[in-house]
């Protein structure tokens, strides 16, 4: 597409995620009619080691320690900030001060109460921010939410959420900052993963009213990088399952979001399943080339398997029958954010908004107190 107009991208924060990025622009051509042009310009992280990756990028001209010199900068157009959860408010609220639009990572703050002053400061300003959750835009789970949001189920049973990964199974594992509440946060598996099992649910309207939490501490020491006899707590949770009741028109319905980093027999998996009384849909990147659907057909109860293809939030050039991965739904989720901070998003599935980080983590926070108590305590008041 000629015309289109450049986003010139900084990164806080040049881990995993960050170069990512850097080669979703490498890959953006391959949309169709996209009004923008991003690339990465500048990195910021406070190990320079991180630095030497990045150094094969022709556009990226600054390499600093200090992120402040990204917020400051007025040739960078969009931030991409993916740091440990404990700094997360002091950089939101930076870079909303200085008037640069973001992509933050989940969640919005280490706690509830950061998340509320992230989101109001926000809502004060004139910034486009939106969350990192590039999961549903796999074909499959576009189109199970597709399906679940046009009331095709009828009156909706049940609904399940999940995210489910191996990546704590090992105890000989080092510790790492997720697993150490000073940077993680009282939440623990809930704010890594919970934005991502939160998403479609909150986009569909589905708020919990409710919320009955598992939370589970499984592995409760791990070693120090390079010192095996040297072990530490582990105070964060590795796995939670919340239990919530949903209102809808005529009862509130039962709704399931589970989070796992000690998952055995899963790698990374992320699925959804939404039961109703006329229908159901359910989808899981374990098996990304189609989602399945239930109808009742001659009062014979029956589950199709239905291969969507290659058709994406945004079009792209690829044809439909080849296969989507998880690079292609981390381009598609910067298409869409950068669509939308263009005006050009449309009826495409937009990324998760400020206000539905604050939502999740309304839950996740009563989900503590939940399991505290072993009570159901109430979640997002309904309004």
């Amino acid at each position: 597409m000629t015309g289109q107009q450049p986003v010139r991208i900084g990164v806080i924060g040049a881990g995993m995620m960050g170069r990512e990025l850097a080669i979703v622009c490498g890959r953006w051509m391959q949309l169709i009619d996209h009004p923008v042009r991003p690339e990465v310009v500048a990195v910021a992280d406070r190990n320079p080691a991180m630095f030497d990756w990045f150094r094969q990028i022709p556009s990226v001209r600054t390499f600093t320690e200090d992120w402040r010199v990204l917020v400051d900068d007025p040739d960078i157009d969009v931030l991409y900030i993916a740091v440990p959860h404990n700094q997360h408010e002091e950089l939101y609220l930076a870079a909303i001060a200085a008037g640069k639009d973001f992509l933050g990572e989940k969640p919005f703050g280490i706690d509830l109460a950061a998340a509320k002053t992230i989101v109001a400061a926000i809502e004060a300003s004139d910034v486009f921010v939106r969350v990192s959750s590039e999961l549903p835009y796999f074909p499959g789970a576009l189109a199970c939410a597709r399906i679940a949001g046009s009331g095709a189920l009828g009156d909706i049973i049940e609904v399940r959420s999940g995210f489910s990964h191996s990546s704590d199974m090992d105890r000989a594992k080092p510790i790492n900052w997720k697993r150490q509440r000073e940077f993680c946060g009282a939440i623990g598996v809930m704010g890594d993963l919970g934005m991502h099992v939160a998403h479609v649910p909150l986009r569909l309207g589905w708020r919990p009213r409710t919320v009955y939490a598992l939370l589970d501490d499984i592995v409760t020491q791990r070693s120090v990088a390079g010192n095996p006899g040297s072990m530490v707590p582990c105070d964060t949770y590795d796995n939670a399952l919340l239990a919530c009741r949903v209102p809808d028109a005529t009862r509130d319905f039962a709704m399931l979001w589970e989070t796992r980093r000690i998952a055995p027999g899963q790698t990374n998996t992320w699925w959804f399943e939404a039961l109703g009384m006329d229908g159901g849909v359910r989808f899981s990147t374990r098996t990304p080339t189609y989602y399945e659907r239930f109808e009742l057909k001659d009062k014979a109860q029956v589950w199709q398997q239905i291969q969507p293809g290659n058709v994406s939030a945004w079009p792209v050039i690829s044809a439909a029958i080849f296969e989507f991965g998880f690079a292609d739904a981390l381009l598609q989720m910067w298409a869409c954010f950068l669509g939308e901070r263009a005006g050009a998003l449309g009826d495409k599935f937009g990324t998760a908004t400020p206000q539905e980080a604050l939502q999740s983590h309304l839950v996740f926070d009563a989900a503590l107190k939940s399991d505290e108590q072993n009570a159901v305590l109430p979640a997002i008041p309904v309004t």
